[in-house]
């Protein structure tokens, strides 16, 4: 197969983060009486909030209150009282500066809003190396529906055949196979590797990817 992109996720890729997002979700919840353990929330990570609200409370929506409220108190928990536990993961600006430096085309898919990506980019120190990005302003429905990743593919003019997804959830390889693109998957997200079972290769996080680069999916395709 050979490549001539990479789209990347970053929460759980590159960031360590989703814990510090169900735990978010949890207290935003429970601000307005709604009562959810971290146990439900954190197989969700990786949905947007506009699938995840509704999923854990049928009557709630992101889209009117008191679901709209909760949704942005999750993010101001990240971003604010969270911000300080957030770390990247392991190797992840030195994998970016690989793709990079293959000459593969690197753009960023992810449900969070522009302002959250802003923080994460930091976070991965990779702030100066991606600029080209997909949020959920680009994308109607957020994963596991493929509108961000088929966003991606269209803003970067990339073909999927031609395309793998870096990720870390079975949200992201559901989204990326309704939009024909295989995943190669990282275990820093915290997902079992039977819940990344769709990706065509899984590794432990960036450090590990990077560290069997030749052998892995990216290098096999470089070597095509």
């Amino acid at each position: 197969m050979a490549l001539d992109g990479v789209v990347l996720d970053i929460d759980g890729t590159l960031v360590l983060s989703n814990d510090i997002h169900a735990r978010a979700w949890v207290e935003a919840f429970a601000n307005h009486g709604y009562d959810v353990s971290f146990e439900q929330v954190r197989p969700l990570m990786g949905m947007g909030g506009d699938q995840l609200i509704p999923k854990l409370f049928a009557e709630l929506s992101e889209e009117a209150e008191p679901g709209k409220t909760i949704a942005s108190e999750h993010k101001e928990l990240v971003l604010n009282k969270y911000r300080p536990q957030l770390k990247p993961t392991a190797g992840a600006r030195a994998l970016v500066e690989k793709l990079l430096a293959a000459d593969l085309h690197v753009i960023v898919a992810t449900s969070a809003s522009d302002r959250e990506l802003s923080v994460m980019l930091k976070v991965a120190d990779v702030e100066d190396l991606l600029t080209e990005t997909t949020t959920s302003s680009d994308a109607e429905n957020s994963k596991p529906a493929p509108d961000i990743v088929q966003a991606a593919l269209d803003k970067a003019q990339l073909d999927p055949d031609r395309v793998v997804m870096l990720a870390d959830t079975p949200y992201d390889i559901e989204a990326a196979g309704k939009a024909g693109v295989k995943v190669i998957a990282v275990r820093s997200g915290g997902f079992s590797d039977q819940d990344l079972a769709g990706a065509i290769a899984i590794y432990d996080d960036p450090a590990d990817l990077l560290h069997h680069y030749d052998r892995s999916p990216l290098g096999q395709a470089a070597a095509v």
